[in-house]
């Protein structure tokens, strides 16, 4: 009788996952497993059953990664979504977070796969892919420089993670190799920015005190267990709540959702959308309503000039959907009672009179006077060297001047230009399901971009799950612009 692979297709032909099964039949194997179960039996008793299942899940999820790179991609997109500040709730003498591992895992699996496969998979670099790494050496040089050659444990480790998040792109670009992956991973990242979208709307409509017990819980795993827990307008826990999820801070949670909001938007006037008409629409309605209720007047710019961008360059009827979005949105905040504060929120916003907006322009001038003393490479990625100075900046692009010096703005703008040229002239030459993935990528930046004007978080060492959704799109464009028609080397990828 002919035996049937049931195995997912992401499952099957992997050298490490033949491998795996391998070794698991072994006297090592079994011995392996008999450890295992005594630290599950041994975890239970000290920590209790609900760790004892979130090492279950983590386990889980590390042989995902190693026995296929594509579901290592989306558990890297889950956690990056949903658990972006995860970290080991034991510890090992440091302390990486789950991100880390995630990423670490998908780069080893496909470099080791390339190396003891070079005859059937290659090297993929894409153009940008030495500019890329030409940019982060800048940001080492700028690092040590900053630094005065000896920086702070902090920093390296934070550094580290945002390296990590940058080497996202070279593991997208070899991991997508044909148009049935670029698919599979697209759905899977719509579908996880609904779920975040979902848990933070859920956290909002929790008493405060147990939506802070449940994020307090999750302090053994490095979330912020004091301080502002919870998160609302000026400051005031009088005033409106905000929505963060569990993404600790509501401008980064609002950046990460305008980002998956753009590229799903795309696939709702796409002639072969990635989802059912239906999800999309609730996927986008979600990812929609907890964008508003962070109350980032950031990402919500962010997200219109996303909708711009794509009304303008093909989908004309996006300006109708954005009026018909913009009376839901008055509908729903009218509704729930919150709409006139909103407005004013906006309203102070755009003219710079509350105090958020304050503070930001105060960080402006700082960020420009350090610019000014150090043009060239800046003060790099620790504190200011000079005391009436003070690193941080709510914006993308002044972060990177005072960082690296204006040379290492201008690297990282002609990368990105570079990227729109690529992808835009590419277009007329593709079919329209992928044309309508790389417009998906196109507008994520887009909004990403527009958030970054006025917040820093997508070029931030400290939110390194920020900066590896935005290396993570750009990547994605490339990828589905370079993918085979045919099945990728080894086997059939994830439907």
């Amino acid at each position: 009788m002919q035996h049937t692979d049931l195995r997912p297709r992401a499952l099957r032909n992997e050298p490490v996952a033949d491998t795996l099964r391998h070794l698991l039949t072994t006297p090592a194997g079994a011995a392996l497993c008999a450890v295992l179960v005594g630290a599950i039996v041994g975890g239970g008793a000290a920590f209790g059953p609900i760790y004892v299942a979130g090492g279950l899940l983590a386990l889980a999820a590390g042989l995902f990664i190693m026995t296929s790179t594509m579901a290592g991609l989306v558990v890297v997109f889950a956690i990056m979504l949903l658990l972006p500040f995860g970290t080991l709730p034991f510890d090992i003498g440091i302390t990486p977070t789950l991100l880390s591992l995630a990423l670490v895992g998908v780069l080893g699996v496909w470099v080791l796969r390339l190396l003891a496969r070079s005859d059937t998979y290659d090297l993929r670099l894409t153009p940008l892919g030495l500019p890329i790494l030409g940019f982060l050496g800048f940001t080492f040089f700028s690092l040590f420089l900053g630094a005065r050659g000896l920086p702070d444990t902090t920093t390296l480790h934070n550094y580290a993670k945002f390296i990590l998040g940058v080497l996202l792109f070279f593991s997208i670009v070899n991991c997508i190799r044909s148009r049935k992956q670029a698919r599979f991973l697209l759905r899977a990242v719509i579908l996880l920015g609904s779920a975040t979208a979902a848990v933070g709307l859920f956290l909002l409509i929790l008493p405060d005190e147990l939506a802070l017990r449940l994020l307090v819980a999750l302090g053994r795993i490095g979330y912020p267990t004091e301080g502002r827990v919870l998160r609302y307008v000026e400051d005031d826990v009088d005033g409106l709540e905000r929505a963060i999820g569990t993404a600790v801070d509501p401008n980064s949670f609002g950046g990460m959702l305008a980002l998956v909001l753009a590229l799903a938007a795309a696939q709702l006037f796409a002639r072969r959308p990635v989802l059912p008409y239906p999800v999309l629409v609730g996927c986008v309605g979600l990812m929609g309503l907890a964008l508003l209720l962070t109350f980032s007047r950031a990402a919500l710019f962010g997200v219109i000039f996303a909708a711009i961008y794509l009304a303008t360059l093909r989908y004309r009827r996006l300006w109708w959907a954005m009026i018909a979005a913009g009376v839901c949105g008055v509908v729903v905040l009218s509704s729930i009672g919150i709409f006139d504060d909103f407005v004013q929120r906006v309203t102070e916003g755009v003219q710079f009179q509350d105090q958020a907006q304050q503070m930001r322009l105060a960080e402006y001038q700082n960020a420009i006077a350090i610019i000014q003393r150090y043009p060239v490479f800046g003060i790099g990625f620790g504190a200011a060297p000079e005391i009436d100075l003070v690193a941080g900046v709510s914006s993308i692009y002044l972060a990177i001047g005072q960082r690296m010096g204006l040379v290492g703005l201008a690297a990282f703008l002609a990368i990105v230009a570079a990227w729109f040229v690529q992808t835009v002239q590419v277009l007329p030459q593709l079919d329209e399901e992928r044309a309508a993935w790389v417009l998906g990528t196109q507008a994520g930046l887009v909004a990403a971009l527009a958030v970054g004007l006025a917040d820093h978080y997508f070029f931030n060492i400290e939110f390194s799950h920020m900066g590896a959704m935005f290396w993570g799109c750009m990547s994605l464009g490339l990828a589905v612009v370079g993918v085979e028609e045919g099945e990728p080397p080894g086997g059939a990828g994830p439907m």
